[in-house]
C-alpha cells in the first residue's frame, strides 16, 4: 500500500532547466532548505539561475539541442552532483517521458507525474481518443495515421475550414497553424511538420476545426500517489499572439459557477484517465456558444502557475516536492479557498510593433515594478545577455487585488514602471491590452491580439511635449559629447536641432534660446505650435518642462544605445535619434533590398536572382528564439541578389535580398 511506504529523502535538487522557472524553483527549495544544482550551457554560463544555485553544471555549448535537450548529459550532470531530485520545469523536457525513465534507471526521483501518463496526453491522437472514452468532448478533428499531405488535406476539407493543424507531441504553439483555405493548406502542413521536428523531434500532425472567437480555458489540478486529486479552479489565457499565452488571469470572467462545476469535473476525469500524480493542467476551448471542448493536457508546471498561487495561498512547486517524496495531499477539495483575482503578464524581449520579432542583446537596465499585490518572477537582470538560442521570455508581472478591477489597476501600475533598456519588449502591448475596452470587461478571445489590437494601434500618437522632453533631455543630459547627438552651441542666442524618430515618422525639433536667457528655449516640434519653454532635471531621471501656464513632469532615460525612452502620465514612448544621414540610408534600404529584423539561422530561401515576385510573397524563411519567421516582398519587383544561403546565420540588419520594386 501507498500508505505504508516510507517518505523519500529530497535534500539536493538538480533543475533541468533556465531562465526565470529554474529562479522560481530554486526560491522554493530555499525556502525548504534544499539545496540546488543548476545546469548551463556555454551562453548561460553568467545566467541569474546559475548566480542563484548552491551549484551549478556546464551541459553543453548554446545550442539547445546539445545541451538542455540533451537527457544523457542532464543525468550525468544529476549523477555526478549527488542529486536526489530532478525538477524539470517547464517547456524543454518538462514532458519528455525519457527523461522520467532515465532519471529512474539512474536512481533519481523525478519531480512530476509518471512517464507512462506523460506518454498518454503527451501524444495528442492518443489523448484526444482517451478523454474522448471518459466522457470529455473534444473538437471535430482528425489524429489517424494518414500524414501525407493530400490524405491530410481531404480531411481537412471534410471538417470544414478553418482549420487548425497542430504537432501531435508538440506544446508551446509550436507546430501550430491556423488555416482559413484549401490554397494555404499544404504549405501550412509542410511549415507545421518542419517546426514539430525541429521542436519535438515528431513530425505526425493532427487536425482540429478552428473555433472562432473562443476562450482559452485551462483547470490546473494536482494528485498524490495515495489516490488524493483536487482542482484550483480555473485559468484564462486567451490573450495570446502566434498561438502563445501573453495574459493570463484566474478566475475567468467568461466561467460562471455551473460552468466551472463542470469544466472542473471533466479535468479531473482528464486526470483520473492516467492515474495523474503531481501538478497538471488541461486545457480546454470555450465556444461562443458556452461548450467547452478539451485540447490538451499538460504534464507539467505551467508558465501561469503564479496566478493560482495568489488566489489559493499555495506553493505549487513545494506540493510538487513534497508529492514526488511520497507525501498526501494534505488537504480535500473542500479546503481549497479562492480569494480574489490574479493577473500574469510575460515580458517578452520581442518587437510587437515588427510582428513579434525577436530582440536579443544586453540589457543595459532592468528594474521590476514594487508595490502591494506585486509580484514578479524574473530569469534575468541587468547585464545579462539575451540571446536567439532559447525562448525570449525575460521574467513575468503578477498582481492580486481583491476583485479583477483592482488586479488590472495594480498591473497597469505594474507596467508603468517597469523599466527595460537595451532590448525592445512587448511591454508597449501589455499596456494596450490593460488598458483595452475589451480586456477590460472582460470579453477578451483568442483573436483579440489579431482583431483588435493590431500592430498599428500600439503606437500612441506622439505629443508636442514628448518630443521636447527628448529635445530638453539632449541638452542638459550631459551627453553632448557624442558628436551624433551634438545639439549646437549653449551660448545665449545658440540655436539647436535634432531629428526624433517616434514609430514609422520622423519629427525635425529646431530650439532657438531666448536672447540673455540662460535656460529658456523657443522649441518648434514638428507641425505643433512653437513653445517658449525651460528645462529641469530632477532626481531619478525626471525632466520637468516648464512653461508659462504649465508644468510638465517626464521620466526621460537614455536605453540602446543612443535612443531614449520617455514616460508622460504612464505612457511610454521610445524614441530615437536620427540624422539626414542616416535617414537616407534607412530609406534606401527600404525601397531597395530586404534585412534581417533580427538575427536568426536562414531556413529557406525560395527565390532567386531574375525572378519576380509578388507583394505579401515569402522570399526568405529565418529561425531565430525557436521559432519561423516570414520575410516577405513590400511590393511587387524583381529579385536583383540574394545575398544569403540556407544554413547559414545573420545578424539583425543585414541584407538578405536586393529587390527592386515593379516602376520604380
Amino acid at each position: 500500500m501507498a500508505e505504508d511506504r516510507e517518505l523519500r529523502r529530497i535534500n539536493r535538487i538538480l533543475i533541468a532547466n533556465r531562465g526565470e522557472i529554474a529562479v522560481r524553483i530554486e526560491r522554493t527549495c530555499r525556502a525548504l532548505g534544499i539545496e540546488t544544482i543548476a545546469v548551463f550551457s556555454d551562453a548561460d554560463a553568467r545566467a541569474l539561475h546559475v548566480l542563484e544555485a548552491d551549484q551549478a553544471v556546464r551541459i553543453g555549448p548554446a545550442s539547445v539541442a546539445e545541451s538542455y535537450l540533451n537527457i544523457e548529459a542532464i543525468i550525468n550532470a544529476a549523477v555526478e552532483s549527488d542529486a536526489d531530485a530532478l525538477h524539470p520545469g517547464y517547456g524543454l523536457l518538462s514532458e519528455n517521458p525519457d527523461l522520467a525513465d532515465a532519471c529512474e534507471n539512474a536512481g533519481i526521483i523525478f519531480i512530476g507525474p509518471s512517464a507512462e501518463a506523460m506518454r498518454s496526453m503527451g501524444d495528442k491522437s492518443v489523448a484526444r481518443k482517451l478523454v474522448g472514452k471518459h466522457g470529455v468532448p473534444t473538437i471535430p478533428g482528425y489524429e489517424g495515421k494518414e500524414q501525407d499531405p493530400a490524405a491530410l488535406a481531404k480531411r481537412a476539407a471534410k471538417i470544414g475550414y478553418p482549420v487548425m493543424i497542430k504537432a501531435s507531441a508538440g506544446g508551446g504553439g509550436r507546430g501550430m497553424r491556423l488555416v482559413e483555405d484549401e490554397a494555404k493548406f499544404r504549405s501550412a502542413v509542410e511549415s507545421a511538420r518542419s517546426e514539430a521536428e525541429r521542436s519535438f523531434g515528431d513530425g505526425r500532425l493532427i487536425l482540429e476545426r478552428a473555433i472562432r472567437g473562443g476562450r482559452h480555458v485551462e483547470v490546473q489540478v494536482l494528485g498524490d500517489e495515495h489516490g488524493s486529486l483536487v482542482h484550483l479552479g480555473e485559468r484564462d489565457c486567451s490573450v495570446q499572439r502566434r498561438h502563445q499565452k501573453v495574459v493570463e488571469e484566474s478566475p475567468s470572467p467568461a466561467v460562471d459557477d455551473d460552468l466551472r462545476a463542470r469544466m472542473t469535473e471533466a479535468a479531473l476525469a482528464v486526470a483520473r484517465a492516467v492515474n495523474y500524480t503531481s501538478a497538471g493542467t488541461v486545457e480546454f476551448m470555450l465556444d461562443a456558444d458556452g461548450e467547452f471542448y478539451f485540447l490538451e493536457m499538460n504534464t507539467r508546471l505551467q508558465v501561469e502557475h503564479g496566478v493560482t498561487e495568489l488566489r489559493t495561498g499555495l506553493d505549487i512547486v513545494r506540493r510538487q516536492i513534497a508529492i514526488a517524496r511520497g507525501e498526501k495531499l494534505p488537504f480535500t477539495q473542500d479546503d481549497v479557498e479562492f480569494d480574489g483575482h490574479a493577473i500574469e503578464c510575460r515580458i517578452y524581449a520581442e518587437d510587437p510593433l515588427k510582428g513579434y520579432a525577436p530582440s536579443p542583446g544586453r540589457l543595459d537596465r532592468f528594474d521590476v515594478p514594487q508595490g502591494e499585490g506585486i509580484r514578479n518572477d524574473v530569469g534575468t537582470y541587468a547585464g545579462d545577455e539575451i540571446t536567439t538560442d532559447y525562448d525570449p521570455m525575460m521574467a513575468k508581472v503578477l498582481t492580486w487585488g481583491r476583485d479583477r478591477d483592482q488586479a488590472i489597476e495594480r498591473m497597469q501600475y505594474a507596467l508603468s514602471n517597469y523599466r527595460v533598456g537595451g532590448v525592445r519588449t512587448n511591454l508597449p502591448l501589455l499596456r494596450a491590452v490593460l488598458a483595452d475596452p475589451v480586456f477590460r470587461t472582460g470579453g477578451a478571445t483568442t483573436s483579440f491580439l489579431d482583431e483588435q489590437l493590431v500592430p498599428g494601434t500600439l503606437a500612441m500618437a506622439v505629443t508636442p511635449h514628448v518630443l521636447i522632453a527628448a529635445f530638453g533631455f539632449c541638452l542638459i543630459s550631459g551627453r553632448d559629447a557624442d558628436p551624433w547627438l551634438a545639439l549646437g552651441p549653449l551660448r545665449a542666442g545658440g540655436a539647436a536641432r535634432v531629428n526624433i524618430k517616434h514609430g514609422d515618422r520622423v519629427y525635425a525639433v529646431e530650439g532657438q534660446r531666448v536672447a540673455g536667457s540662460s535656460n529658456e528655449w523657443r522649441v518648434k516640434a514638428g507641425n505643433f505650435r512653437e513653445r517658449t519653454v525651460r528645462f529641469a532635471i530632477a532626481p531619478g531621471s525626471h525632466l520637468v518642462i516648464e512653461e508659462e501656464d504649465e508644468t510638465t513632469p517626464l521620466h526621460v532615460s537614455w536605453v540602446e544605445s543612443g535612443g531614449m525612452e520617455v514616460n508622460l502620465g504612464g505612457r511610454r514612448y521610445s524614441l530615437s535619434l536620427a540624422g539626414l544621414e542616416r535617414l537616407r540610408t534607412e530609406s534606401t534600404r527600404r525601397q531597395h533590398g530586404l534585412t534581417a529584423p533580427m538575427p536568426g539561422l536562414v531556413l529557406k530561401v525560395l527565390v532567386r536572382p531574375g525572378q519576380a515576385v509578388r507583394a505579401r510573397e515569402t522570399l526568405i524563411i529565418l529561425e531565430a528564439m525557436k521559432m519561423e519567421h516570414a520575410i516577405e516582398a513590400p511590393y511587387d519587383g524583381t529579385v536583383k541578389d540574394v545575398h544569403v544561403k540556407e544554413g547559414g546565420r545573420v545578424k539583425e540588419g543585414a541584407v538578405l535580398i536586393e529587390l527592386e520594386q515593379d516602376g520604380a
